[in-house]
């Protein structure tokens, strides 16, 4: 026999997914509803995740090595100067990050398919197929024409709003949205921007998250993100982080507008049966940071490369339990930086003085250290006790001047 998997969705996660199981040879099908799309994001890809996926340079198109945190009354504290010479942040278009990795899992073998999957018929025993039922619009249709397909397993990768996760009863979670302006800047306004990225946060910008002006390789992304979601509310702290950064975006044109749901948290069930979560669709976005793209890689990567172990390359059915076991790998190695993440937001993210006491203490150099090396090679470097110790002291010092500790 040979192994079947659908990846429904060809984002970051899919795709990789798609690339792994091609590479062992099981027969893929990877769909994408949308090829041109673009999902509204920040961009921005840690270190690691270039030499891990293999990634070329025409993939970045900034490399930042400055960012400035702006608390609620303006102050800028100045971070990167740890950085090694060799380090940086990326940042990218999705629509050219996701194109890449979609093209390369194809050319490797997967089976793409531009089509929008409707439905997923679960089989009554753990033998029988998994039936798609899908609109092919290659022909170039939006309405596209009605296909099914069978396959052993599935990988759901479509996003938030996940219609394999509802397929499976996988559970709803909460989620954020995350509204972004895509302003092409005069070249001198553009300048400024050359390997700088701006994290500002206060309640005019967003209630629970931050508000981000990031560069690109021709124009800045300009968005925000809250758990409060109406169009009113979106739409003034969109204007608040405007008119925050008003006079670095002087003489700006808003060349796209863009909004997307951003998981808060994993799905109650990640794994039923013979289908999988990844990305997205699972809840691997974390919090604080509100960084996607790799967990999303790697999570769709690690499943992958689980249903290729158990399926001894593709020459037997994983279970429901071979598949799981992706999800305990998952949870042992990234659950403590979610569980700090989260306490990180819950903390510093409650009220103005509290995000006062945030970007003072961002002014360290050894938080500024600890936190960047967290996030460009996704390991906490454990600190000497005695850093360790500042640090909490620091923190302790800085929420207490913020008046940031009271209930």
């Amino acid at each position: 026999m040979v192994l079947r998997v659908a990846v429904v969705g060809s984002g970051p996660a899919g795709s990789s997914a798609a690339e792994t199981l091609a590479k062992a040879g099981i027969e893929t099908y990877l769909f994408e509803r949308k090829l041109d799309n673009a999902k509204p994001c920040g961009g921005a890809i840690p270190l690691c995740m270039v030499s891990e996926f293999d990634l070329p340079p025409e993939i970045i198109d900034r490399r930042v090595r400055k960012m400035k945190m702006i608390s609620p009354s303006n102050v800028e504290v100045n971070i990167g100067h740890t950085l090694k010479d060799d380090e940086y942040i990326g940042m990218c278009r999705r629509e050219v990050l996701d194109g890449f990795l979609r093209d390369r899992a194809a050319s490797l073998g997967a089976n793409l398919i531009n089509g929008t999957v409707y439905q997923l018929d679960i089989p009554t025993s753990d033998r029988d197929p998994y039936t798609l039922h899908y609109a092919d619009h290659s022909s170039g249709s939006a309405t596209g024409e009605m296909k099914t397909l069978k396959v052993d397993l599935v990988i759901g990768a479509d996003g938030a709003n996940s219609r394999v996760a509802k397929a499976i009863d996988a559970g709803d979670y909460n989620y954020a949205i995350a509204f972004q302006e895509r302003i092409r800047l005069p070249e001198d306004k553009m300048a400024y921007y050359n390997e700088l990225a701006e994290m500002y946060v206060g309640d005019d910008v967003s209630p629970d998250f931050y508000a981000w002006v990031f560069p690109k390789y021709d124009h800045v992304a300009v968005g925000t993100g809250t758990m409060k979601i109406n169009k009113a509310k979106i739409k003034q702290l969109q204007a608040g982080i405007r008119a925050r950064a008003a006079k670095r975006l002087e003489g700006g044109e808003i060349i796209k507008v863009e909004a997307h749901p951003i998981p808060e948290h994993p799905r109650p069930r990640r794994v039923v049966g013979r289908v999988a979560l990844v990305g997205d669709a699972a809840g691997t976005v974390t919090k604080s940071s509100g960084e996607g793209i790799y967990f999303a890689a790697k999570s769709a990567r690690m499943c992958a490369e689980t249903i290729v172990a158990t399926s001894n390359n593709g020459q037997r059915i994983p279970t429901e339990a071979d598949l799981k076991s992706y999800i305990k790998q998952w949870d042992k190695q990234y659950g403590m930086t979610y569980l700090v993440l989260d306490l990180l937001q819950r903390v510093f993210y409650r009220t103005d003085a509290t995000r006062e006491a945030f970007v003072e203490m961002c002014a360290d150099e050894d938080v500024q250290r600890l936190t960047f090396d967290s996030y460009l090679y996704k390991t906490v470097v454990p600190a000497n006790p005695l850093i360790q110790m500042k640090i909490t002291a620091k923190t302790i010092g800085s929420l207490l001047r913020g008046n940031a500790l009271a209930p």
